[in-house]
């Protein structure tokens, strides 16, 4: 049974910084990309970032570049999410996904999901 199981998130201040790791079972973790989205309240998932199977991390969404930060240990099958700088609008359920097809930015291209990590961001 593959799982993708996240950790960390919660409620901090703006300015703040926050984490969220994803460890991933049942699966050959080296062989998926590890995508990142968030979900607002009354909003679409919308796409962050990703790491590459073996490497080369890449934030896509402008609003949170410079900011947010990817990595990912092929040992410990985990991805991490780094947010530094937290603003109010950063509030969102985020999630890691697992996938292996394109586009990159697309949910359909994940085929296996964590269980969402709320972030709440208080001004």
């Amino acid at each position: 049974q593959v799982q993708l199981i996240q950790s960390g998130g919660g409620s901090v201040q703006a300015g703040d910084s926050v984490s969220v790791s994803c460890t991933a079972s049942g699966l050959a973790f080296s062989n998926y990309r590890v995508g990142w989205f968030r979900e607002a309240a009354g909003k679409e998932r919308e796409f962050l970032g990703y790491s590459a199977r073996y490497g080369g991390n890449q934030i896509y969404r402008d609003s949170v570049k410079g900011r947010f930060t990817i990595a990912r240990d092929n040992a410990k099958n985990a991805g991490y999410l780094q947010m530094n700088d937290l603003k109010p609008e950063d509030t969102a359920i985020y999630y890691c996904a697992a996938g292996t097809t394109s586009p990159i930015h697309s949910i359909h291209a994940y085929e296996f999901w964590g269980q969402g990590t709320q972030v709440t961001v208080s001004s």
